[in-house]
């Protein structure tokens, strides 16, 4: 899938890879953090053998390429993780590189490359471009199944290889459940949302302390979007803990979180997310329509818009869709279609590829209504 467009929608039928899409992001950011055996293991994926296709013999190879800002030089990660005779997990080949500044010299500087576990590491920042051979140091890894970025991405020596830890580190992979942001946690404010939603109450908390101003264009777009609701605020338990309220304008008490429905929790915590002052660099989110009203999720796609273009820090924001209406506020270069073929292997393709779709676009037939006429997924 490349290039990426600053929002990326991902769409198709049932079965078709659109989950698994989404989870290869999160599998990267599982091995981060706590190896690659074990990131096979979490989140239901059922380890390795229902990672890979086929018989489970083959490799899972990933390659990223991103720039950290349109000004930036673009950078490439490689990762193969293999089994072996032992049926272990290990991660076979890592790098890390980057295109030089000066594109005579040769092939894209590698701030890290590594083939079972040894190889070499680069010293120092893009200043040392051209002494790379002095600011070289080999390496040999204790364990085969950590990433090499997850451990010299400690080392301040090798800040490239800093950066791009902290890359991954700070995806925001959502995993955002209503039930789960209608738990009670202890109070305190947090800065950020975790993935599942637990402290939204505390991120509430957080925005009406240090960005009132944040937090209250958020409830001027509650108020256009949710009739009644007008206000909302955290106040705490008699045990510490936090109670995220909603003020109705037809009834004089407050309505607690836990009986909200679900779809004005979603709608609420997206809005939140957006406004985080410092905002994760790549969020991606599965299905946001589940439990919106049909007319807010064009809505919603022209807020995941606003939010990643034209702005310094701007996140890049990638979903997966079933809904047509979402689709309508898309344009084709934004929107991926995933097909599973006969062969049981799955091919992606972006709307904007197909003549027939750019005509009728031009036209201004909405793109949600094509795909809902069998024009993008099913010819």
């Amino acid at each position: 899938m490349e290039p990426l467009t600053p929002l990326t929608a991902v769409i198709g039928k049932n079965g078709s890879g659109k989950s698994t899409l989404f989870d290869a992001f999160g599998y990267l950011a599982d091995c981060l953090s706590v190896g690659v055996e074990e990131a096979c293991d979490l989140k239901m994926r059922g380890g390795f053998k229902r990672l890979v296709s086929g018989n489970g013999d083959t490799d899972i190879y990933f390659e990223f390429y991103y720039r950290e800002s349109t000004k930036d030089r673009p950078i490439t990660y490689e990762l193969t993780v293999s089994k072996d005779k032992s049926g272990r997990l290990y991660v076979k080949s890592e790098r890390l590189r980057q295109r030089r500044k000066n594109k005579k010299i040769g092939k894209p500087l590698s701030f890290l490359h590594l083939e079972n576990g040894t190889g070499h590491a680069w010293i120092g920042d893009e200043s040392l471009e051209g002494d790379e051979e002095l600011n070289r140091v080999e390496v040999r890894l204790t364990d085969s199944r950590q990433l090499g970025i997850a451990t010299y991405g400690a080392l301040k020596d090798h800040p490239r290889i800093v950066r791009f830890k902290d890359f991954i580190r700070s995806w925001y992979l959502s995993y955002f459940t209503p039930d789960a942001a209608r738990s009670l946690p202890m109070a305190g404010p947090h800065k950020h949302l975790n993935v599942r939603g637990e402290n939204l109450g505390n991120v509430v908390q957080y925005m009406q302390r240090e960005h009132p101003e944040k937090f209250q264009r958020i409830l001027e777009q509650i108020a256009t979007k949710i009739p009644g609701v007008h206000e909302i605020s955290v106040s705490p338990s008699a045990d510490g803990r936090l109670l995220l309220q909603f003020n109705d304008r037809g009834f004089t008490d407050p309505f607690y979180v836990q009986q909200m429905s679900d779809g004005t929790i979603k709608l609420f915590t997206y809005l939140l997310l957006l406004e985080d002052p410092d905002p994760p660099p790549f969020i991606c989110i599965e299905e946001p329509e589940n439990g919106l009203y049909h007319k807010l999720l064009e809505t919603l796609a022209q807020e995941f818009r606003e939010k990643t273009s034209g702005k310094k820090r701007a996140p890049q924001i990638f979903v997966t869709t079933h809904q047509p209406y979402f689709v309508d506020a898309l344009t084709p270069d934004e929107t991926w279609i995933l097909e599973k073929g006969n062969d049981g292997y799955s091919t992606i393709r972006r709307a904007s590829e197909d003549d027939i779709v750019m005509e009728m676009v031009n036209q201004e037939i909405p793109l949600g209504s094509l795909w809902y006429s069998d024009y993008l997924d099913a010819r």
